[in-house]
């Protein structure tokens, strides 16, 4: 796949969702040792129910696409995910525009933008034990490799995703309800770094078809 096309977007919705369903338990137990416990019952419910909505009715222009997948989240993911992740995707349509297909360059603008909108909208940065550890590394192996093709490109983010969700292991939290834990949230990954690991490894997935 040269470009991110209408239809490789929503594949890539899908195999987060299903991402997501696979790995419920696993994220439940991270929240459960420095959160809510509801990161995955949360996240299975809010991205099944936007891959469904594209399903039903499938966009043709990315920002379309986006902006269903942003709305969505935000309407039915609990607790502080579905705004930073609703906003991630609505920056990501508002970048892209109403384009068919983004080739590498102009989805690595993508992806920058919504990392923004993610840092801006939870007020925090790396090394704050959040999904911005993951998000950070994925954007920039990604920005580092847009010259090349869109499959090495998605496949370089996911492995930088990887490692910055393992990075959080040792950290002390900074925002977010980890935060009220102090010293004793070191020795966990953070759950939203682990969603957010999925949602780079589930692009890049997509785009290797």
């Amino acid at each position: 796949m040269a470009s991110l096309t209408a239809a490789g977007a929503a594949a890539w919705i899908s195999r987060f969702a299903d991402a997501v369903d696979a790995q419920r338990d696993h994220l439940t137990d991270l929240d459960s040792a420095i959160g809510d416990a509801d990161h995955g019952g949360n996240m299975s419910r809010g991205v099944r129910a936007a891959a469904d909505k594209l399903a039903a009715d499938p966009p043709t222009h990315l920002d379309d696409l986006f902006k269903a997948v942003g709305m969505t989240l935000v309407s039915t993911v609990g607790g502080a995910s579905g705004p930073l992740y609703g906003t991630f995707f609505l920056r990501l349509a508002s970048a892209l525009g109403h384009e068919e297909e983004a080739d590498p360059a102009a989805l690595a603008t993508g992806l920058r933008a919504g990392l923004e909108g993610v840092a801006a909208r939870g007020k925090a940065e790396r090394g704050d034990k959040t999904m911005l550890d993951a998000m950070g590394p994925a954007v920039e192996a990604f920005e580092a490799a847009a010259g090349s093709d869109l499959a090495t490109a998605a496949a370089g983010s996911a492995d930088a995703a990887a490692s910055g969700r393992d990075a959080t292991e040792p950290l002390v939290a900074r925002k977010g309800r980890a935060s009220y834990l102090g010293e004793r949230s070191a020795g966990h990954v953070d759950p939203g770094a682990a969603s957010t690991a999925l949602l780079f490894r589930a692009l890049a997935e997509a785009v290797a078809q």
